[in-house]
């Protein structure tokens, strides 16, 4: 009997090792777990939602007016506690090069969330340079200003609420858009070829504009790949990474316009 009970406990502890082994290393088993099901317990048993979480976990151990200290926060929270989906500190690193390479003086960003990568890119811009940064959900627009204004950025940085088509489409007439330097596609994946066409058609791009798209890989924006990849409109860069906080492959693509 107490080999059995030895046996059935060492086969109890392998089985939960794969277990944790395939939502480690399988994007798609992690965010099952995380998304659906831990951040559902945890809603549950909490009067606020995760990304009013998030808020108070910087507001506690972050430093007001220091970004990078906001930027750490952000990651441990998400990397220990309660993951969600941002560009990430090991992307993020990514982004920071092609952003100071590019030198924009006019950035979009497409999809806010809780204000993470504006806070990254604003951080490293020069005074007068501007983030448009799209959220369509309004509380987490509503989380983002707070973020913003937390981490001292928020004089370069203007979230605009709505769907991307919607505000895409306003740029030119309600925002004094010309053309824009650099954009950054973190949004819904569906919408990112029909809103790259979208610029392309309402001539926001110029000649160099940087597009940088994250996770090309997972969940993955095939078509869109398939789009800028062999279109003679676009240069276009892979880079490798990681989805963010997990081993699972994931990747950047960088589309510059030719015109």
């Amino acid at each position: 009997m107490e080999f059995y009970t030895v046996l059935s406990a060492g086969l109890a502890g392998l089985v939960l090792l794969a277990i944790v082994a395939l939502v480690r290393h399988h994007g798609g088993a992690y965010l099952t777990w995380h998304v659906y099901l831990q951040g559902y317990m945890k809603s549950l048993f909490s009067s606020r939602s995760k990304e009013q979480r998030i808020l108070d976990f910087v507001l506690k151990h972050a430093v007001p007016g220091d970004p990078t200290s906001v930027l750490n926060a952000i990651d441990k929270y998400f990397s220990q506690q309660e993951w969600a989906m941002n560009v990430g500190d090991e992307k993020g690193l990514i982004l920071d090069r092609v952003l100071q390479e590019a030198s924009p003086s006019l950035v979009l960003e497409l999809g806010t969330y809780c204000g993470y990568s504006a806070v990254r890119m604003a951080r490293l811009l020069k005074q007068g340079t501007q983030i448009l940064t799209v959220e369509f959900n309004r509380d987490n627009a509503d989380i983002a200003h707070q973020i913003l204004q937390f981490a001292g950025v928020k004089d370069k940085v203007q979230v605009l609420e709505g769907s991307s088509e919607e505000v895409i489409r306003q740029l030119q007439k309600k925002h004094a858009v010309d053309t824009v330097d650099f954009i950054f596609i973190d949004h819904w994946k569906d919408r990112y070829l029909p809103d790259t066409k979208l610029m392309e058609e309402l001539g926001l791009l110029r000649k160099g504009t940087v597009i940088l798209a994250d996770n090309v890989i997972f969940p993955g924006a095939p078509d869109y790949l398939q789009y800028v990849r062999s279109s003679p409109k676009y240069d276009c860069t892979y880079y490798p990474s990681h989805l963010e906080y997990l081993d699972a492959e994931d990747g950047l693509e960088k589309a510059v316009y030719k015109g």
